[in-house]
């Protein structure tokens, strides 16, 4: 299907896909304030660049800083403060003009109540991974049992291959592949718990298991000197871990441009919800104000080639889950119909660094290269922040891009960096604390809007219009080749 104007009709409301016609849409709330006179057609990168300012998408995030103020100190998904963020959102896209659906999805939520570790005689600092099964009131025990810190540590059954598993504790390192599919090899070798420990310096928090159904066994998180602590002295641990898991519903917010091609839609997006333990105003309300203000200097009928589309995505401190229950909702035509994706989570660190998604896989760090034309959209970004001399930074699926990835859509965007550490070279370049994360505020209640490196969010921000903009005027990247150009042959030959 060839989605045109009259037809927008994506027709798949209940996943969260966006129904440009037909899907109920929430309340819009307060009446946002206009934005300023949008940028004069036809929309470049460069013409939306200088559009989007500094105060303006300050000005979104005192917005979203004031509502996680008014509920409780955050903007959780399915929390009346998320709730608001969206109202927001919505109601300043409509005012606008833009076609606005902020369609329902379900999805388990978690609480815990409380987390305990004991071995060797001692307390040990841990945190519970969101989806992990409760333990029975006593707690679950068993001897530790480390699992080889090979290139996959604890990604394959046979890493235990020589072990007895079977009522024990599982003590393996971070990385590679995800903590669920961490804890469901343990759960297939017997264990009866899964301790993982962190790979850089610092406590392993805000781990999730993805959802409810991935969850095996009590899982946990401990930093990386514990980690090794439990490793070179194995001895007896008791897990005791206190939590509940309930279904609930939140919502995406989904907006596109009344202009443009809709069979080279390009998209933008950002996760809305912040975690529930602080107001996430880097995490991510820097990335949900930089794309929104972009939105808004665009304008909801601009002179552009390409239908842009916006995402704010809900849940995703959950484990992706709002874009996750998009994409899986979108046929194979609305796939093809999406040109490229560019995703923008975290633009004003306290510590920043100047990041650009690796998409042709040059720095052979981690997860392999996006599919074919994430390396077109890389050296766009690139060549916005050379003046930053931006490093690259690996696709290893911490954010909404990673869905439009699994299903071949070019994907990229530009980051500033969360719990990594900033380098000795980084610091020298950029500025900032060397071997210190690049936000020492990540996924606390120190997430505020005093805490966001200004200068930072303005270079980026800039940079998200620029790329915003740029595909909005042509989707094909600086070499000349068209981005996603495989896909767009493959679809002429159906």
């Amino acid at each position: 299907m060839r989605t045109t104007r009259s037809t927008l009709s994506i027709a798949i409301c209940a996943a969260g896909v966006l129904a440009l016609s037909s899907c109920s849409s929430g309340s819009s709330g307060e009446e946002a304030t206009p934005s300023e006179e949008p940028v004069a057609a036809p929309v470049t990168g460069s013409s939306l660049s200088e559009a989007v300012t500094l105060d303006a998408v300050v000005g979104h995030l005192q917005e979203l800083s004031d509502i996680a103020d008014a509920h409780d100190g955050n903007r959780a998904a399915g929390t009346a403060g998320y709730d608001a963020s969206v109202d927001y959102v919505a109601g300043t896209l409509r005012d606008a003009g833009f076609d606005v659906e902020t369609p329902e999805f379900s999805f388990d939520s978690y609480t815990l109540d409380s987390v305990a570790l004991r071995a060797a005689d001692r307390d040990v600092p841990v945190s519970a991974f969101t989806y992990s099964p409760a333990t029975p009131a006593g707690g679950v025990s068993g001897p530790i049992v480390a699992a080889p810190a090979d290139d996959s540590p604890g990604c394959e059954a046979t890493d235990y291959d020589g072990l007895t598993l079977t009522g024990a504790v599982a003590l393996v390192p971070r990385g590679v592949c995800s903590f669920a599919q961490k804890g469901q090899i343990a759960a297939e070798r017997g264990a009866a718990a899964i301790i993982v420990s962190n790979n850089e310096d610092g406590p392993l928090d805000a781990g999730t298991l993805g959802a409810k159904e991935d969850a095996r066994i009590p899982s946990v998180g401990v930093s990386r000197e514990d980690g090794a602590a439990l490793a070179a002295a194995p001895t007896t641990a008791q897990i005791t871990l206190a939590a509940e898991t309930e279904t609930t519903t939140s919502r995406n917010i989904l907006a596109q441009t009344t202009t443009g091609s809709t069979e080279n839609v390009v998209m933008a997006g950002a996760h809305l919800d912040s975690v529930s333990e602080g107001p996430g105003i880097n995490d991510n309300g820097t990335g949900t104000a930089a794309v929104l203000e972009s939105a808004l200097q665009m304008g909801g009928s601009p002179d552009v080639t390409n239908a842009v589309r916006f995402g704010f995505w809900g849940a995703e401190e959950l484990g992706l889950v709002g874009s996750t229950k998009y994409v899986e909702g979108l046929s194979d035509e609305d796939k093809a119909a999406i040109a490229l994706y560019l995703n923008f989570d975290m633009v004003g660190s306290n510590n920043a660094g100047y990041l650009v998604y690796d998409g042709d896989d040059s720095d052979q760090v981690g997860e392999p290269a996006g599919p074919t034309g994430s390396d077109a959209i890389e050296r766009v970004f690139e060549e916005q922040l050379t003046t930053q001399d931006a490093d690259g930074t690996d696709f290893d699926g911490r954010s909404d891009y990673g869905p439009f990835i699994e299903v071949g859509i070019p994907s990229g965007g530009v980051f500033s960096g969360a719990d990594d550490v900033k380098t000795e070279e980084q610091a020298a370049r950029w500025g900032g604390t060397a071997n210190e994360p690049f936000d020492p505020n990540y996924h606390t209640a120190e997430d505020t809007l005093e805490n966001v490196d200004r200068e930072a969010l303005g270079i980026n921000s800039k940079a998200v219009a620029y790329g915003i903009g740029t595909y909005a005027e042509s989707v094909t990247g600086p070499n000349g080749v068209p981005v996603g150009a495989d896909r767009d042959a493959a679809r002429q030959s159906e």
